[in-house]
């Protein structure tokens, strides 16, 4: 069997996406201005939310070619937004479909088509008023272009609001829910949402690969390895991409750095290195069989505090749960220059695991830091969340039982596969729910002083 190359891949993907916003923003189209010619044919007392709804159509046009248009431009980032597509195209086409079905219905006066396509539409989407459905597909597509294009406004935590409502919608029309075109590896999303804040460090020192380097075209990567993140360091001076081998799925690190005027690399699987934070650094370090000893394979020096969480806790998660990993060092999982300010045992997403509060010395920032209670993967990270300015709100966080709080607004990195973030998301707002073990676990969090220094 012949397997596509990635620029058959790519092109696959960007054809699906382009074809599918672009046969909804021409569906939206049509439906938008049959309804304009049912506006202007209705009395004026009839005319209520008619308007709204077509105003929201044509804004969905907009957005779909706009998103198609952008997938051009923002081709890397194309898998992040193909599960969130598929999620809402379905669910709207259909709206749209119903729409047109109701507009052609010669049986009915266009008074009562217009009254039984609101009535009807907004029962079956248990009191979301027709216009209101199209209002939440708008904002859910803004979310995903948002998200397509690294915009700082992306906010994760409305989007999953949205992303609910819209599950919700196609359970109630019997949708299948079984839509995910593929499944994107955890670490390819954490680099991909926007940071929530920015806390910089002082030192300016440059990064350095050790090595030993090879010149290129000359590392042994197997086919069909699959790049999980790239990230350019010190102005792109040397990059650091994470791959999973083509063979057995391992996670590797892949340095390039520039010598003479030419790229030289260095490879190294995640089992065979260990990590260390040192200020703004992280050191890594291999071991040399020549030398019988441990040696630098690279530092790597970040602008902001969170970029250096963010990475050490990601190269963690991905030792912990590598088959090759023989043992991970209990100082590795300690990421130097935190301090522990709190720590309790909390039920989440039906397991039991660890959340602690961090703060920096170096950046004052704050963390909520989540990793496993038990077990082989014992204190592997789980997810991790900055605390922004957002915790100084007093309806941040609000206590809702004996062993419950939930957070407005906070945005969740996560470091695995199976974790789904959704099922702490209660509400219509989105807000992130977490259950503590005991009461007594809870109290000193939910009236603690640990988040109003912001």
């Amino acid at each position: 069997m012949e397997l596509s190359s990635p620029i058959e891949d790519t092109a696959l993907v960007d054809a699906h996406l382009l074809k599918g916003c672009c046969l909804e923003a021409d569906r939206s189209d049509s439906v938008w201005l049959r309804l304009e010619g049912l506006f202007i044919a209705l009395p004026e007392a009839n005319r209520r939310h008619l308007r709204p709804l077509i105003d929201e159509i044509r804004t969905s046009s907009l957005l779909l070619r706009e998103l198609a248009d952008l997938s051009q431009v923002h081709q890397d980032r194309v898998p992040l937004v193909l599960d969130p597509l598929n999620t809402v195209l379905p669910c709207m086409s259909r709206s749209l479909r119903d729409i047109t079905t109701h507009y052609e219905n010669q049986k009915l006066t266009k008074v009562n088509r217009w009254r039984t396509m609101f009535h009807e539409m907004t029962n079956e989407a248990g009191g979301l008023q027709l216009p209101q459905r199209f209002v939440v597909y708008n904002h859910y597509l803004a979310a995903i272009r948002d998200l397509l294009s690294r915009s700082p406004n992306f906010d994760l935590n409305m989007m999953e609001a949205f992303r609910l409502q819209i599950m919700n919608l196609r359970e109630a029309r019997g949708i299948p829910n079984n839509v995910s075109m593929q499944s994107i590896h955890w670490s390819e999303q954490i680099f991909s949402l926007p940071l929530p804040s920015r806390s910089p460090f002082k030192s300016q020192l440059p990064s350095e690969s050790f090595g030993p380097h090879r010149p290129w075209g000359h590392l042994s990567i197997p086919n069909n390895s699959k790049v999980l993140f790239r990230r350019p360091i010190d102005d792109d001076k040397i990059s650091l991409i994470a791959y999973s081998d083509g063979r057995d799925g391992s996670p590797y690190l892949l340095l390039r750095t520039f010598y003479m005027g030419g790229p030289w690399f260095s490879v190294r699987g995640v089992h065979e290195l260990c990590i260390q934070r040192e200020n703004e650094a992280i050191h890594f370090k291999r071991w040399s069989r020549s030398e019988n000893c441990s040696k630098l394979w690279a530092t790597l020096r970040f602008q902001t505090w969170e970029e250096l969480t963010l990475m050490y806790c990601t190269f963690l998660a991905l030792k912990s749960r590598n088959t090759l990993t023989v043992q991970l060092g209990t100082k590795e999982y300690a990421l130097k220059g935190e301090k522990k300010l709190f720590q309790a045992c909390i039920l989440d997403d039906g397991f039991k695991h660890s959340l602690i509060v961090y703060e920096d010395k170096y950046t004052g920032g704050r963390r909520i830091h989540v990793a496993v209670w038990e077990g082989e993967l014992r204190q592997c990270p789980v997810w991790t969340a900055f605390v922004t300015h957002q915790s100084a709100s007093p309806t941040w966080l609000k206590r809702v039982s004996r062993k419950r709080i939930r957070l407005a607004d906070v945005q969740l990195y996560v470091f695995c596969q199976q974790y789904r973030q959704q099922s702490q998301r209660k509400g219509s707002g989105g807000s992130f729910e977490i259950q503590f073990y005991s009461e007594e676990g809870m109290t000193p969090f939910s009236f603690s002083p640990y988040f109003s220094c912001l």
